[in-house]
């Protein structure tokens, strides 16, 4: 959803920008270094020689090697100013506001809903079951619709943001979906690569493409996001930094370090990953989420990594 922000000041940054309720601070660094991964979504029951494969399938995979030491950009500490409940259940894939209501789109076959939930107390308003042959990714809302990406359907479906019933229109797409936001006039996709993709809300046509890059390396594995202020944040599968990019450039600007938001007892899986990212323009107050987290946080910029 459209949104306000702006970091602070090291050797490629822009300017804190006084009065924003979730920024106020200036950012440490560096990054950590990542680790292999997968995707991870919807294996389970393999056998040792399914296990080997996806083992070798593992390695060839694309993660963002970022190094503790090597890190140039800025990054910021949150503080967390309020928690919620989080259903528990909900392995979420895409979290945006729209007057004052929290919409949130989850995945899985057969477990993809969309919910309307109220932000002052984190109950759910309102609540669909969505046809259980796709797996729900990226929802933003545009106008009186409300878009939803599905993981490798190749569709993006379209429903009435204020009773959640589909509309008959829908619109196809290549590759998979992940994640998705809007700054008010065009749509911004991602599908797990360092690739955006800037979309007509019209007729999902592709208008542009834009790499995301720290400095000169490309950062794989781009997941939900979340316009903000001239800026998109983007959430990194497996990662618990959020990017702080350019869209105009792909450019990434600084980091924001999430980690530690739950404790490792209330996340035992390692698909409980950081994702979930939105933003309140008329309160200023972002609010981040996981998959399956039992929690939901406000938070703000803060100073010094303090939280």
């Amino acid at each position: 959803m459209v949104a306000n922000t702006s970091p602070s000041h090291s050797t490629d940054s822009v300017a804190p920008v006084a009065g924003r309720t979730w920024e106020s601070a200036e950012p440490t660094r560096p990054l950590p270094a990542a680790t292999p991964r997968g995707r991870g979504r919807k294996f389970g029951g393999l056998a040792a020689l399914g296990v080997i494969a996806l083992g070798a399938a593992w390695a060839g995979w694309k993660w963002n090697a970022l190094n503790p030491e090597a890190g140039a950009l800025p990054i910021w500490k949150v503080k967390v100013v309020k928690v919620l409940p989080h259903d528990p259940t909900a392995f979420t894939q895409g979290l945006t506001f729209d007057n004052g209501v929290l919409f949130e789109g989850t995945g899985r076959y057969g477990q993809t809903r969309l919910k309307k939930i109220d932000p002052a107390t984190g109950r759910t308003l309102a609540e669909v079951e969505c046809d259980p042959r796709i797996f729900g990714e990226g929802i933003e809302v545009l106008g009186d619709d409300l878009y939803q990406l599905t993981w490798q359907n190749r569709v993006c479906l379209v429903y009435d943001k204020t009773t959640l019933q589909p509309r008959s229109k829908r619109f196809s797409y290549t590759g998979e979906g992940w994640g998705l936001t809007t700054d008010g006039k065009t749509l911004y996709m991602s599908d797990g690569s360092s690739i955006l993709k800037v979309i007509d809300p019209a007729d999902f046509k592709t208008l542009r493409r834009v790499r995301v890059r720290d400095g000169r390396r490309p950062i794989e594995n781009i997941n939900e996001l979340e316009y903000v202020n001239g800026e998109i944040l983007a959430n990194v599968w497996y990662e618990d930094f959020v990017a702080r990019i350019d869209p105009a450039t792909g450019r990434v600007l600084g980091w924001i370090d999430l980690r530690g938001l739950l404790t490792a007892t209330e996340r035992p899986d390692r698909e409980m990953v950081l994702n979930g990212i939105a933003y309140d323009p008329a309160t200023k107050r972002l609010w981040v989420t996981g998959k399956n987290w039992p929690k939901l946080f406000q938070v703000e910029l803060a100073t010094g990594g303090g939280r």
